[in-house]
């Protein structure tokens, strides 16, 4: 008997339209930030569209990113030299989270334990990278998260 593939957790949140909402959200949240405002002070009109289709891809979506932004390469040199501290990273992971609940992305405990795992995982490393001095790896695949553990609850 062949075991059903649970569904991507692109598929689970909604997809791309659901991605876009929650960076629309976020992004709305942010110049009214005191941490991540200036952080964000210049960032290209777009940005919420590039950050929710860099999301798309590695929760299991279409490779689009990678296609029209040069993947994981321009990711990182969009970070490099920044400096984001500790409190600035836990912000953007929490108002995250409250754009995740204001949009409605699912919040069945699976799809959010692997959805705060891999904000926990991106944002540690994009602090560690935007570090000057710091010298990650400059080629690397877009990172594409799964169900870890616990998959889908599907009674």
């Amino acid at each position: 008997m062949d075991k059903q593939q649970p569904p991507t957790l692109y598929d689970w949140a909604g997809g791309t339209e659901a991605f876009m909402a929650l960076c629309a959200a976020f992004y709305r949240k942010v110049p009214h930030d005191d941490l991540l405002a200036p952080v964000f002070a210049h960032m290209h009109p777009r940005h919420a569209e590039h950050v929710a289709t860099w999301l798309a891809e590695v929760f299991g979506g279409p490779a689009t990113y990678t296609a029209e932004h040069g993947g994981y390469p321009y990711m990182l040199s969009q970070h490099l030299n920044k400096g984001i501290t500790e409190p600035q990273r836990r912000r953007w992971v929490n108002l995250m989270l409250d754009a995740a609940d204001e949009v409605g992305l699912p919040g069945d405990p699976e799809f959010r334990a692997a959805f705060v795992s891999y904000l926990e995982w991106g944002t540690r490393l994009a602090r560690d990278n935007s570090q000057p001095g710091a010298d990650p790896p400059r080629e690397a695949p877009v990172p594409r998260w799964g169900w870890g553990v616990a998959p889908p609850y599907q009674p």
